[in-house]
Parts: C-alpha cells; sequence; structure tokens
C-alpha cells in the first residue's frame, strides 16, 4: 500500500513511538490522526506536524467515545487507510512484593488498556476501513499494526501484567489477519525491544549505556525512528501479514 495520500490513525501518538510513527507518515504524504491522553503534548505534535495532522483526546477503552471517533473520521475523510496502536503503559509489580501481594485492580487496568484498548481500535478501524472502495491497482484496503513487546516471549519479574497484555496481542494477531483477509486488510504486531522512549531518556546516561550494553548488537537503545520505519515497511509491503517482527537488536531479557 502506497502511504501517500492515505489516511491513519495512530495511538499512542504524542510521544515515543507513537509520536515517531505519525511524524513519518505525515513526512510520507499521510494524513494522520493523533490519539493520545496528553493534551498538552498532543496539541504540540499537531503544530509541529502541521495541517497533515490532526490531535484528538481519546480514551481507546472508552466504547463510546471511540465508535464516535470513528465516525467523525467517515464524515470528514470518506476513507480510513491504517491503524497503528502504540497506546499503552507498563507499571511494574511482583505478585509477592515488599507490600504485599499483586494489586488486582492494576492487572487488570494493565489489561484494559493494553488488550481491550487495542482491540476496541481495531474493531471500529476494520469496520471503517472495510468500507474503503479499491482504486485500479490496489490490492488491499488497510492495514492494522498493533505494539506487543519481546516481554511476551521473555517477560521479567514483575512484568506479569505487563507480558500477559503484550502476550494476548500478540495472540490476536494471527487470527485477525485471517478474519480480516476477506476485507483486503493486513493485520501485523511488531514487538519492540528495548526502546529510546521518553522515560528512558530521563534516566542518568549510564543506565541507558548499561541497557544498551544488553543488546547484542547494535549494542545500544533502538530509536523510535526505526520502530517507525518498519511501521512504514509493513504498510508498503503487501505480503508481511498475520505474522509477530520482533525489533531487539537479538536480546532476550534476563529474569531481572
Amino acid at each position: 500500500m502506497k502511504i501517500q495520500g492515505k489516511v491513519f490513525v495512530v495511538t499512542g501518538g504524542a510521544s515515543g513511538l507513537g509520536a515517531a510513527t505519525a511524524t513519518y507518515l505525515v513526512g510520507q504524504g499521510a494524513k494522520v490522526l493523533i490519539v493520545d491522553m496528553n493534551q498538552e503534548l498532543g496539541q504540540e505534535m499537531q503544530q509541529r506536524l502541521g495541517e497533515n495532522s490532526v490531535f484528538i483526546k481519546l480514551d481507546v477503552t472508552d466504547e463510546h467515545a471511540v465508535k464516535t471517533f470513528f465516525e467523525n473520521i467517515e464524515q470528514q475523510y470518506g476513507q480510513l487507510n491504517g491503524l497503528v496502536n502504540c497506546a499503552g503503559i507498563a507499571p511494574s509489580a511482583k505478585v509477592l512484593g515488599r507490600d504485599g501481594i499483586h494489586d488486582l485492580a492494576m492487572f487488570q487496568k494493565v489489561l484494559n488498556i493494553n488488550v481491550s484498548g487495542t482491540f476496541n481500535m481495531i474493531r471500529f478501524a476494520a469496520n471503517l476501513i472495510a468500507k474503503y472502495e479499491l482504486k485500479a491497482g490496489e490490492e488491499e484496503r488497510g492495514v492494522i499494526v498493533n505494539t506487543a513487546s519481546v516481554a511476551a516471549f521473555d517477560g521479567q519479574i514483575g512484568q506479569s501484567a505487563y507480558a500477559a497484555s503484550k502476550g494476548a496481542v500478540v495472540a490476536m494477531t494471527l487470527p485477525l489477519a485471517r478474519e480480516l483477509a476477506r476485507e483486503a486488510i493486513r493485520v501485523m504486531t511488531i514487538a519492540p525491544g528495548i526502546m529510546e522512549t521518553p522515560m528512558l531518556k530521563a534516566m542518568p546516561q549510564n543506565v541507558q549505556d548499561a541497557l544498551g550494553q544488553m543488546v547484542p548488537f547494535p549494542p545500544r537503545l533502538a530509536k523510535p525512528e526505526e520502530f517507525a520505519h518498519l511501521v512504514g515497511h509493513i504498510f508498503e509491503n503487501t505480503y508481511l501479514n498475520g505474522e509477530v517482527i520482533r525489533l531487539d537488536g537479538a536480546i532476550r531479557m534476563q529474569p531481572k
């Protein structure tokens, strides 16, 4: 699928992986709707990217709000060609910690945002993408890219909730791709390793360097732009479907 002239939604688009992806897509000539809960950062992103971007404050777990959001896209743009799900949270807690057992509400919150929120966006996005009328030479209506994590495969101590949520994102990839194939919609998932996100960049340089040295090659933190470039390649390579790509420099996380 050609990116230029297409319409995309990027959740978690105000910072980190989502911001890099939105920036890349706009740079390739797409129109991007940036979804995030951080209004200040979202508005800054819209101002920086210009007229081909729009920021919308949206809770991806709110069924009614998400339904209205996609109805507005259909009315304003008449089409949707892709969704990139980057919104998520990653709290850490041990099942048996110093302060007692793992809080159930925290576990449920992680699953609600990372799994239910992702699926909520997928179902409405797929419904709208399926309405796109293929033009001459086009063979697909759109692409959905989800964000998992290497924690889905080798989660560390304290990551039970996070690993469970990202494992669910991995597990839904193939059945979604199989179902949506009849609508000419592809579904892919990226599982990033240690990324140079705002949270990690706030850490002392020696900590960042130590984390980077854990990666076999290249021995550094992954850049959000590398995630964005992979999203772009997935959009443009029509034969990528129903698969999870690890973007991790060959790292395999240790227990802690």
